[in-house]
């Protein structure tokens, strides 16, 4: 299709501008929970609310757990900065 390749160029130079990395902000923790299922349910969730509209803004976290201290996961969004 015309103008194909320049689109997908054009939404890749965009997407490197607007990654998180780029972008002066920060991670703040929206849930965290030792079970996987509950983990996945809420994903789900916030994927259905689209409160997120970028899946790069969102990060995982597994705190890998030993004998004393359980597998932990956390669920934080990138928030930008209001300033920048």
């Amino acid at each position: 299709m015309p103008g194909q390749r320049r689109r997908k160029q054009r939404r890749q130079r965009h997407d490197e501008r607007h990654r998180p990395e780029n972008v002066p902000g920060r991670w703040e923790p929206l849930f965290e929970s030792q079970e996987h299922a509950e983990l996945r349910d809420f994903l789900r969730s916030l994927r259905a609310a689209g409160t997120v509209a970028d899946p790069a803004h969102i990060r995982i976290d597994t705190f890998c757990g030993r004998l004393n201290h359980p597998t932990a996961y956390r669920v934080s969004v990138y928030v930008p900065d209001p300033a920048a």
